[in-house]
């Protein structure tokens, strides 16, 4: 019988896995940021995981934490339920993809496996959600992403926007307003190398996005 988790378990395992994505370990300190709670709070929790049977976690003391095989299963199961819930809101729902993700969070740790399959198999088994997130399939396997962040495109390169990385309400609105959603077609129009600002076109429509931007949009090239 699989062992039920807590909510903080949960919430755990899938910053952990967001962090450590790309093979990097989560310090104590960003987890603790990303969880608005105390670093020594996190320490403890880890401990905690770490001593699970199975652990769920790897950790070594300044060198961060890693989830183990189990881990990052659980890590995933939350991952995908919650895009799940996030493509479903919107395309059943009405929500837009600057609403939903307070939503998902609410109610990921909430939903059967029975109530999971149905919303998957309603929606026809979505393989990405609508900021474009890749969803986790039902084996618990993260799919490959093929896209580059926006930020690689020099001048004259042309992409379609794939999804964009950050679940923040206003930025995700100001992208909106500029058009830059996934399925967008852009052409690069210059770029600075000073300050890695990069001039894009967008329809008709051209837009100088930073690299705290450019770095969250992924695209593949055309």
């Amino acid at each position: 019988m699989k062992k039920l988790l807590t909510i903080s378990t949960q919430d755990y395992l899938k910053h952990i896995y967001e962090l450590t994505e790309h093979n990097a370990p989560a310090s104590t300190n960003t987890l603790a940021a990303r969880l608005k709670v105390r670093p020594a709070s996190v320490t403890g929790m880890i401990q905690k995981l770490a001593n699970e049977k199975p652990a769920l976690v790897e950790y070594q003391k300044h060198q961060g934490v890693t989830l183990t095989k189990e881990g990052r299963r659980a890590a995933l199961e939350v991952i995908r339920h919650h895009r799940l819930l996030e493509t479903w809101l919107v395309q059943t729902l009405g929500y837009s993809w600057d609403e939903v993700h307070e939503e998902a969070e609410r109610l990921e740790h909430v939903i059967s496996e029975d109530f999971e399959q149905r919303v998957a198999e309603a929606l026809g088994h979505p393989l990405r959600d609508p900021h474009g997130e890749l969803i986790p399939t039902a084996n618990l396997e993260m799919p490959l992403e093929d896209a580059t962040p926006l930020s690689t495109l020099r001048k004259n390169q042309r992409g379609t926007i794939v999804s964009v990385r950050d679940a923040d309400a206003d930025l995700l609105r100001y992208l909106e307003r500029l058009g830059l959603i996934p399925n967008t077609h852009i052409e690069a129009i210059d770029y600075s190398p000073f300050d890695h600002n990069l001039t894009i076109k967008v329809g008709e429509q051209t837009r100088v996005l930073g690299l705290s931007v450019t770095n969250k949009i992924l695209i593949k090239e055309d």
